[in-house]
């Protein structure tokens, strides 16, 4: 069993960074795929991006360009930088480890198996 434990969240400034990390009982290497998702209030959640055992990485295109994920496999940590943050940024964030699927980490919520229990960022 891993568990999962966000870090990080907060309120900035439109235009700010953030830095969340994931801290994993068990190796972030071992997992095939690793992935954030956010849920914006009043939305669906969604994928923000994936980093596959090789350190492959993903992205959605609202989040391309300004978001970097990175993992740690020595200390089991996952980070997600966000720079060039938005109003529309705004949302829980969650960490999740879980299965590739054909061999590629696509972040499938249903290939999930192992989630954070979120943290709140706010940009204003």
């Amino acid at each position: 069993h891993v568990q999962l434990v966000e870090s990080g969240g907060g309120s900035v400034q439109s235009g700010g960074s953030l830095t969340l990390s994931c801290v994993g009982t068990k190796s972030t290497a071992s997992a095939d795929c690793m992935a954030w998702f956010r849920r914006p209030p009043g939305k669906e959640r969604e994928g923000v991006g994936t980093i596959a055992s090789d350190g492959t990485t993903g992205y959605s295109n609202s989040v391309k360009g300004r978001f970097t994920l990175s993992k740690d496999n020595a200390k089991n940590i996952l980070y997600l930088q966000m720079n060039s943050l938005r109003p529309e940024d705004t949302a829980v964030y969650y960490c999740a480890a879980g299965r590739a699927s054909g061999g590629y980490c696509i972040g499938l919520p249903r290939l999930m198996d192992y989630w954070g229990q979120g943290t709140q960022v706010t940009v204003s």
